[in-house]
């Protein structure tokens, strides 16, 4: 079993045989996605989870609603709407890829202070550690240029951005997501009560495999690091696989292939 483990797999355990409600998986969106990215993982989770994508403005049905560029206040507006959600005492897996990876490390953190709701693990994916900050930017570019760098440092280009009508839609939320991304300093490096797992593809050229790691400095409750095959975005070509591994991390090597 991987490295600490071992306490979430007795909590979500131990919760089951109390007949709680099941563990939400809760995912916070990468850079210009929304919840619809994630609904295709309720089919596999086999029900051991029930997934919870929290939408930010500026997309779907928010689409006129102005994003944000600052992960602090983005992290108010997220609470806010978990919170709502849930209704009441819960516990909740934060799944983050990317931007998405410190808007669930800051949404781990403020949930400290809500004791309904229990975080059995943070599950941080294609990001290094809170305290490092990328190199490579793209804010401020012009339109090409910046898409150009997007996809220099995802390895990965949506195809909605080849068709002109979608991307005069999308590319101010990709921006703002981009600069949210780009400006953000974490709130605290204080270690979090909480087990992180790290996940990076193999093939990642944005975040090297020692910057992932580095995410055991703000933990005190246990650390694991995997590398599932890929990219950057290899969870885009990897939803099955990703959330087999997301069931093993939580609920041990007996979950479900």
């Amino acid at each position: 079993m991987p490295e600490a483990t071992t306490g979430a797999v007795a909590e979500a355990t131990a919760g089951a045989e109390a007949g709680q409600d099941p563990i939400r998986l809760v995912c916070l969106p990468f850079g210009g996605s929304g919840t619809s990215f994630f609904r295709p993982w309720d089919e596999l989770t086999g029900g051991r989870f029930e997934v919870l994508p929290l939408r930010l403005p500026g997309r779907e049905h928010l689409i006129d609603v102005e994003p944000y560029r600052d992960v602090h206040l983005a992290t108010d507006g997220l609470l806010a709407d978990l919170l709502e959600e849930l209704g009441g005492p819960a516990r909740v897996v934060l799944f983050g890829h990317s931007v998405g990876a410190v808007l669930a490390y800051e949404l781990a953190q403020r949930l400290r202070a809500v004791p309904q709701v229990e975080v059995l693990r943070l599950i941080v994916s294609g990001s290094p550690e809170p305290g490092t900050q990328r190199t490579l930017r793209a804010t401020g570019l012009p339109d090409d240029a910046f898409l150009d760098r997007v996809g220099e440092i995802a390895g990965y280009s949506h195809d909605a951005m080849a068709v002109p009508e979608l991307r005069e839609l999308l590319l101010p939320t990709l921006r703002a997501d981009v600069e949210m991304h780009e400006a953000y300093r974490p709130s605290t490096l204080d270690p979090l009560p909480v087990p992180i797992t790290a996940l990076r593809g193999t093939e990642d050229q944005l975040v090297p495999r020692a910057q992932a790691a580095a995410w055991r400095e703000v933990t005190a409750a246990g650390f694991a690091l995997h590398e599932p095959a890929g990219g950057h975005m290899y969870l885009v070509d990897g939803a099955a696989s990703l959330v087999s591994l997301i069931d093993k991390v939580v609920h041990g090597p007996s979950a479900p292939k």
